[in-house]
């Protein structure tokens, strides 16, 4: 009785598992960028790994009940089964592969940005993010985290010239539809991660390190940036507003913003 009744678990936790699955309640939120090589890679994922799942447990019902105790039954030691193993390593394997190539294909185009992207510079820190634009010139100017002080939060270096027309936002990301743009990603304290889910975009801020990564906004509109590493009490609160607009609201959204000749240089 106690066999069947674990038997039958099993089967309603598969049921369970596929009507939630085909329900969509916890599905993507829908993709406003490029990369929808990573939804596909992420949707082989769910697929390897459900069949598994599935196949699993309808074994383990069946073995379950089949072998199910009996007074009259005698179990029978197997120490070893060559070609039962042979088939284990082979089907585990196929799978290794099958999930991980169409991912490490995806991450190798992921960090390999265009040459004419915009590059943006996100900071992050206890608990929110900043951003720094090139100016006119097209580039950023250097960083140094020892310069970094409450009137020079990026700790830009005021000796460049390049830097002084570098435009800053300390509240939202605006970015251009249809153009590529690479983000320098930068943490002042702990570790985070920048992530913008309808973008599938995530990448760790590092103490000490510049990680980047790139993709194109496809869908204008009104985002949410976020931190999907736990970095201390106010995790929760470390959002952003990313907002997508054509390439002339962008051109006047960023002359309206201040720059570091006016805002850091003594």
């Amino acid at each position: 009785m106690q066999a069947a009744l674990t038997s039958v678990v099993l089967v309603v936790i598969v049921l369970g598992a596929l009507i939630l699955a085909a329900s969509g309640i916890w599905w993507f939120t829908p993709l406003a960028s490029n990369w929808n090589e990573i939804d596909g890679a992420l949707l082989l994922t769910l697929a390897v790994i459900g069949l598994a799942f599935v196949v699993l447990n309808i074994v383990l019902a069946y073995l379950v009940l089949r072998y199910r105790y009996r007074e009259q039954s005698r179990a029978h030691f197997l120490p070893d089964n060559p070609k039962l193993e042979k088939i284990l390593i082979g089907i585990t394997a196929l799978g290794i592969v099958i999930l991980l190539a169409p991912g490490l294909l995806a991450y190798s185009r992921f960090i390999s940005p265009p040459r004419d992207a915009l590059t943006i510079e996100v900071l992050g820190e206890q608990w929110r993010w900043s951003y720094r634009y090139p100016g006119p010139d097209g580039k950023l100017g250097r960083a140094n985290p020892k310069l970094i002080s409450p009137k020079n939060p990026f700790g830009v270096d005021l000796t460049d010239p390049a830097a002084l027309d570098d435009i800053l936002s300390y509240t939202e990301l605006h970015l251009p539809v249809g153009r590529p743009v690479v983000l320098h990603i930068r943490s002042k304290d702990v570790i985070h991660s920048f992530f913008i889910p309808s973008f599938r975009a995530k990448m760790d801020a590092v103490p000490g390190m510049v990680t980047h990564y790139w993709f194109i906004p496809t869908v204008m509109g009104r985002f949410q940036a976020v931190c999907a590493e736990l970095c201390g009490i106010g995790h929760h609160r470390m959002q952003s507003p990313v907002l997508v607009e054509r390439v002339e609201d962008f051109q006047q959204w960023l002359a309206k913003q201040p720059t570091v000749a006016a805002t850091v240089k003594p």
